[in-house]
C-alpha cells in the first residue's frame, strides 16, 4: 500500500513540474516582449487544405530582422523556426473555413506566405496580422517589400 501511494505520488509531482516548466518557458519567450500567439503549417499545397490538418500551435517572436516561431508543446528552450523579413512574401489572408475552425484559436485568420519558395500559412487574430504586416512593411531601406 504504501509503494502504491508513493509511486501515485511521484506520478502526480512529474505532472505538475512537467506543467510548472511548460509554464516557465512559455514566460521566458515571451519575456523579451514583441510574442503573439500564432499556429504554423508549413509546406502547404496550392489548393487550400481545409481539413484542419498539419496545423501546429505556436508562439512567435519578433527578433530584429525576423521572426522567431516556438512550438507551444514542447519543452525545447530554442525556436523551431527562424523566418527572415526579406524572405517573406505575404499573399492574400483568409478565413479559416471548415474543420480549420476547430484546429484555430477561435478569432484566427490566416496569412498565406511564400518563404523561399516554400508555401506556409500563418493563423493568427486580427491585430497580430495587422502588427505583422506592418512589420513587413517596415523593412529598413533598400530591402524590398514583399507584400500583395
Amino acid at each position: 500500500m504504501f509503494l502504491a501511494l508513493l509511486v501515485c505520488g511521484l506520478v502526480v509531482a512529474l505532472v505538475v513540474i512537467g506543467l510548472f516548466v511548460f509554464g516557465l518557458r512559455r514566460r521566458l519567450i515571451q519575456r523579451a516582449g514583441g510574442t503573439f500567439d500564432c499556429s504554423l503549417r508549413w509546406d502547404v499545397p496550392e489548393e487550400p487544405d481545409l481539413s484542419g490538418k498539419g496545423w501546429v500551435y505556436g508562439v512567435a517572436r519578433y527578433s530584429g530582422d525576423e521572426i522567431a516561431w516556438f512550438r507551444v508543446f514542447s519543452y525545447a528552450p530554442r525556436p523551431r523556426r527562424f523566418l527572415e523579413r526579406s524572405a517573406i512574401v505575404a499573399l492574400e489572408r483568409r478565413m479559416p473555413e471548415g474543420e480549420e475552425e476547430l484546429a484555430l484559436l477561435s478569432d484566427s485568420v490566416i496569412q498565406p506566405c511564400m518563404y523561399n519558395g516554400v508555401r506556409l500559412e500563418l493563423a493568427m487574430s486580427e491585430d497580430a496580422r495587422t502588427g505583422f504586416m506592418a512589420w513587413l512593411e517596415a523593412a529598413p531601406p533598400g530591402q524590398r517589400v514583399n507584400v500583395a
